[in-house]
């Protein structure tokens, strides 16, 4: 299979997934995360149409940023991020999805020059392992996330366990979407929360289903070249 074979594949599965959810209407943008792959095949991906990459570390953004900046394209990290590194990186992202601490808002909102949008990463599933604010951490952070002058919440971000069935990736991704919904009409300023980053490889198009605008796909995209 080829990147190009293989995006044509993804883009018909998600329009598929689309026609199948209750929110068909909505846009869905597909995020090409590159961090296993190297410039030339992040190239090949955006001439195949996907104007969104994602990468995980701030040295591999940097790298591929430098490598692709005469291209149009809108930049993603997803990776969790030391504070320490916030300046390395923040004004070069234009979406930042694993907010998971009031401290880490503080630091960006600090080093920015400009309103970074970023998803709340929010630990559903309740993993040990995972980042993220719980629920309640979430909602008692709001105002405070609110007051910060260079952060903007665009919506929220969550991952399925790895070993998830489909029924709990629905109501992981399903609580989520609720959770989404309601922040949003809280109507606090710079949290307006319509977004949903949520689904990789593995579940996007549960994903979908469940209302995300946003897939994190990399293993598809660039598998059996």
């Amino acid at each position: 299979m080829t990147i190009e074979e293989n995006v044509k594949k993804i883009m018909s599965n998600v329009d598929a997934a689309k026609a199948a959810s209750s929110y068909s209407n909505q846009s869905v943008s597909v995020i090409a995360v590159t961090k296993y792959v190297g410039v030339k095949e992040a190239k090949e991906v955006v001439d195949q149409g996907i104007s969104h990459l994602a990468e995980n570390r701030v040295e591999l953004f940097l790298e591929k940023y430098e490598a692709l900046k005469e291209r149009e394209l809108t930049w993603h990290l997803i990776g969790n991020l030391q504070r320490r590194k916030v300046k390395n990186v923040i004004n070069f992202v234009d979406y930042f999805h694993a907010l998971d601490s009031v401290k880490l808002a503080q630091e960006i909102s600090k080093r920015a020059e400009h309103p970074i949008k970023c998803f709340a990463e929010v630990n559903i599933s309740g993993e040990a392992s995972k980042h993220g604010f719980s629920k309640a951490e979430l909602l008692s952070a709001l105002t405070e996330l609110s007051e910060l002058a260079h952060l903007e919440i665009v919506g929220l971000m969550t991952m399925a366990p790895f070993e998830a069935t489909e029924e709990e990736c629905h109501n992981i991704f399903g609580q989520l979407k609720k959770l989404q919904v309601e922040i949003s009409e809280m109507n606090l300023p710079k949290i307006p929360c319509t977004e949903l980053s949520m689904g990789m490889s593995r579940d996007y198009e549960i994903a979908i289903q469940e209302g995300a605008t946003f897939v994190r796909i990399g293993t598809e995209i660039f598998k059996d070249l």
